[in-house]
């Protein structure tokens, strides 16, 4: 894939790490999928999660690929506990990995994406993130911090090609696509379903009479792309929360994009993670922040306003 010449070292190299991990996992996933041998395994770390073969092969590779790029960093993996790679004691850079979301719809050659987001623990923020798709032609979004610390946003397609990711014209609730990430049934469709003003206003019909707000499904950080995008309005999650893996990386890209991500009080969420020590990384990882993130303010105020959380 060619990159743009504007992304700085770090990024290029970083999004050359999560394309050749899908080029390398694409046809394992497909294997899966045609031959139904999907090669799950018990999750020790998180028992209701889905786990496979794939999913531990992409974290032992991100280890490996970045590991080339990074003299030391700390490894921070859904997969396993935070991890010193290198020979500084204390290196400032947190590699924060998903190495497969959705894995259980990527086995069955359905969706598959893969998040890595590297932290400054100095500068307590992101400065590089890269959200992979595996399947789809819009291959990767990618964020990352300039020589003039200004972010800024892109995504790539299958061919090569790049397109700044900037602020869109704002929408009203009525007429936009709002996400969540619904697929399991008690823990997250039905409280959506329960939330009766916000569905109302959601359907209200313009001046022409025609109902033009949606809701769909989406998944993880990928969802956060898909609004810094503009290929949907916002992203709503009030049942559960995200885990930092799934929110971090794709709330990185929303906001070099321009867009907001708030707390269900209204209160922007910060970049500051908290990561100052391995016992912080641990920590941040163990958390759920539940969020609205919108490609505008006062979108993600109207969703707010409707939600009974």
């Amino acid at each position: 894939m060619d990159y743009k010449a504007e992304l700085p070292d770090l990024a290029r190299q970083t999004a050359e790490v999560v394309d050749t991990i899908m080029l390398e996992i694409r046809p394992k996933l497909l294997e899966a999928a045609f031959t139904g041998k999907a090669g799950e395994s018990e999750n020790l770390r998180h028992a209701d999660n889905f786990l496979s073969v794939h999913d531990m092969w992409s974290h032992e590779r991100y280890r490996e690929l970045m590991s080339r790029h990074l003299k030391s960093f700390v490894y921070a993996s859904e997969e396993a506990e935070p991890q010193v790679v290198g020979d500084e004691a204390d290196p400032d850079l947190c590699v924060l990995v998903d190495p497969l979301d959705t894995s259980e719809l990527a086995v069955r050659g359905l969706l598959g994406y893969t998040h890595v987001m590297i932290y400054s623990r100095a500068l307590a923020r992101p400065i590089v993130s890269v959200v992979g798709d595996i399947y789809h032609h819009v291959r990767l979004y990618v964020a990352a911090q300039d020589d003039d610390g200004n972010d800024r946003a892109y995504a790539f397609t299958a061919d090569g090609q790049g397109r700044a990711l900037l602020q869109r014209e704002p929408k009203r609730l009525s007429e936009s696509l709002l996400t969540n990430f619904l697929m399991r049934p008690a823990e997250r469709l039905l409280p959506l379903s329960r939330q009766h003003r916000l569905m109302t206003a959601l359907d209200q019909p313009d001046a022409d009479g025609k109902s033009r707000g949606r809701i769909g499904v989406d998944f993880g950080s990928v969802s956060l792309c898909h609004v810094a995008a503009g290929f949907t309005e916002g992203v709503l999650e009030f049942a559960k929360g995200f885990a930092i893996w799934d929110l971090a990386p794709g709330h990185y890209i929303l906001h070099a994009a321009g867009g907001t991500v708030l707390d269900l009080e209204g209160q922007p969420i910060p970049l500051d993670y908290g990561l100052a020590s391995l016992i912080d990384i641990a920590d941040a990882m163990d958390r759920r922040q539940k969020f609205v993130a919108t490609g505008s303010r006062a979108l993600a105020d109207e969703i707010l306003h409707y939600i009974d959380a």
